[in-house]
Formats: C-alpha cells, sequence, structure tokens
C-alpha cells in the first residue's frame, strides 16, 4: 500500500518591522527570529523607509506602529497595500485609538492590535492576517465597529439582503473577534466553510472586508 504523501510545508513568512523605538525593533526581531516560523526580512523606523522598505522586500505582513515620526502608519499603510495588494498590514501599538483602529481597517490594515499581546497570541495574528484574516484587539472591537458602521456608505447598508441563520451565526463570532479557524471549531464546520459563509455574507452586505460587514451586523442587532 502506497503511503499518504504528506503536506507540504509551509513555507515562513516574510515579516517587515515598523517602529520609531530602536529597542522595540530589535526586541520583536530577537523574540520572532527564535519562533522559527516568520523571517524578518527587515525593518524601518519611519513611513518613508517603511514603504521604500516594502517595495524592496516584498513582505508578506508589514507589522507596524501607527504613530511614526514623518508621518502616520495609516498614510504609509495605503501606499503599501495600493502598490503591493498581496502584502498585508498589521498594526501593533500603545494606543488603544478606536478612532485610529477604525481609520486602519478602512486604509486596507489586517488588523489592530495593542502592545501589551502576548508573543504567541501576536505570532497568531501574523498568520491570521497572511491567510486573509482581520485582526482586531478584543478591547478595541465595538467601539471601533461602531466608528466604521458610522463611516459606511448609507445605500449600501439599505441595499443589504437577509443573511442565512448560519451566516449569521458566523458574524456573530466574527464580532466577537474569532478566527476563522476558531469559528470552525466552535461551529464544527471546516475552514473553508467558514469562508464560504463569509464570502456570501459579503456579498449580501454589500462589503468587500470582514470587519464592516461586522460593523453592518452589529448595527443591526443592536436595532439601530
Amino acid at each position: 500500500m502506497k503511503a499518504a504523501t504528506p503536506p507540504p510545508a509551509r513555507r515562513r513568512i516574510r515579516l517587515l518591522i515598523v517602529d520609531d523605538h530602536e529597542v522595540v525593533r530589535a526586541g520583536l526581531r530577537a523574540l520572532i527570529d527564535e519562533d522559527g516560523a516568520i523571517e524578518v526580512v527587515g525593518t524601518a523606523g519611519t513611513a518613508a523607509r517603511a514603504v521604500a522598505a516594502a517595495r524592496r522586500l516584498l513582505p508578506d505582513v508589514v507589522l507596524m506602529d501607527v504613530r511614526l515620526p514623518d508621518d502616520s502608519g495609516i498614510s504609509a499603510c495605503r501606499e503599501i497595500v495600493s502598490h503591493h495588494p498581496a502584502t498585508r498590514v498589521l498594526f501593533l501599538t500603545a494606543y488603544a485609538d478606536e478612532e485610529a483602529a477604525a481609520a486602519t481597517l478602512l486604509g486596507g490594515a489586517g488588523g489592530y492590535l495593542l502592545k501589551d499581546i502576548g508573543f504567541q497570541p501576536l505570532v497568531r495574528a501574523i498568520e491570521a492576517v497572511v491567510d486573509g484574516q482581520s485582526i482586531l484587539d478584543s478591547r478595541m472591537l465595538q467601539p471601533a465597529l461602531e466608528r466604521l458602521h458610522a463611516q459606511l456608505n448609507p445605500g449600501e447598508q439599505r441595499r443589504s439582503t437577509d443573511l442565512s441563520p448560519q451566516e449569521s451565526r458566523v458574524l456573530e463570532l466574527v464580532v466577537k473577534g474569532q478566527t476563522n479557524r476558531e469559528i470552525a471549531s466552535a461551529l464544527k464546520l471546516s475552514t473553508k466553510t467558514v469562508k464560504n459563509y463569509l464570502s456570501n455574507a459579503f456579498q449580501k452586505l454589500h462589503v468587500g472586508r470582514r470587519a464592516q460587514a461586522a460593523a453592518i451586523f452589529t448595527r443591526r442587532q443592536s436595532g439601530k
């Protein structure tokens, strides 16, 4: 009997670290280098250098602070994702600012995390954004979704159609900050099925991002 072929090993995630503090950059690099699943391909201390490094290195993920000395990380994020759509930006900041969190998601970021996050949750968040998910610190989730909802096109909200019960259950867990893998485990589904439900929900809600769908769903549930 022929032995089963093992699945191909996942290639290491290419990461660019952007922070204006040299000690933070060095500390993150040292921790991440020990993990083995992620390769730090470069670091930068300003928005301009982040954009240039992203263009040169083509990382899978840019781990970036919101506040940089020359410009905002949000502006750098917009420029990076507009030129390199395959590159994901994950913000790691000390500031619990719901307006900034909403702005980063509208700017095309993959997520917004606070710097007191543990190392392993940070690694899981980096892996999740590579898989196309949006990650938001649970403390920022509801305030950011409220702000994000207020910025959405009201016409798009009115044109949305009814979600199926399973699509609603999936979005309930998205609002709670769960990843696709966690949702699949909770609902006893495959991650592919969860992605399909989310794709259908996006179409019905006329949105293209996970955070936008969660914002509309939250407002619907509250009856506002």
